[in-house]
């Protein structure tokens, strides 16, 4: 019996991943109309309407509140309360419609980023291993972090069922003592993540520490604290 149960990831920008490989994957017509959801049809209907409105209202939120910059308690809360709408209508239209109907392959689940009938779901597992990094600084008043899975600097490939790294960094007049003093947090899914600085910020020490995230957000262990200073 295929598990189902957590085929659906925790993390905000897995989610928001998956759910953009699924709209691409239905925007082609006759894709749509080979597996019944033609805009005559019933089941149609209800994805032009409910799926698509709850994705939109999902995919806004979710942009206003990418930036951390400009992160604020309200876009926090709007994009809980869009993603707690579209995670119910998303799960409806996996085991309401898509899962159960002839006209859906396996092919097309998977292509979609849902679980097949026949393999069943393995949740991902918790990374094990830390992201080790090496800093460039070849650019004025820019730091680029190029992370991979711990030894494994030749194939700088994620390790399975990990969406992505979680940076903690801080400019420091000293080396931190704990991973708290790391105050700014940033997300990337693919090496490298870039950060710019302003000109009075060149010559400062930057300390970062990295660990992987997997695509239920669940977190593994803490890379060694490294520092490096602003060009």
């Amino acid at each position: 019996m295929t598990n189902t149960h957590d085929w659906l990831p925790s993390n905000h920008e897995a989610l928001y991943d998956q759910a953009m490989v699924t709209w691409m994957y239905l925007q082609a017509a006759e894709t749509r109309t080979r597996m019944g959801l033609a805009s005559s049809t019933a089941q149609g209907q209800w994805f032009d309407t409910e799926f698509a409105q709850g994705f939109y209202n999902f995919q806004s939120a979710f942009e206003a509140w990418k930036d951390p910059a400009q992160r604020t308690p309200i876009k926090i809360e709007k994009l809980k309360e869009a993603e707690s709408v579209f995670r119910t209508t998303y799960r409806k239209f996996y085991t309401g419609f898509l899962k159960e109907s002839p006209l859906v392959m396996d092919d097309d689940l998977v292509a979609m980023g849902m679980p097949s009938r026949t393999s069943g779901h393995v949740p991902a597992p918790v990374a094990t291993t830390y992201p080790d990094f090496d800093i460039d600084s070849g650019t004025i008043r820019r730091l680029s972090i190029h992370f991979y899975d711990q030894g494994k600097k030749k194939t700088k490939a994620k390790p399975k069922g990990q969406h992505g790294a979680e940076i903690r960094w801080a400019i420091l007049d000293a080396p931190p003592t704990k991973i708290n003093d790391l105050i700014n947090s940033s997300f990337d899914t693919r090496s490298p993540l870039t950060l710019d600085f302003e000109e009075n910020q060149r010559g400062k020490n930057v300390y970062f520490c990295l660990r992987w995230e997997n695509t239920r957000g669940e977190k593994g262990p803490w890379s060694e604290i490294i520092g490096a200073i602003i060009p």
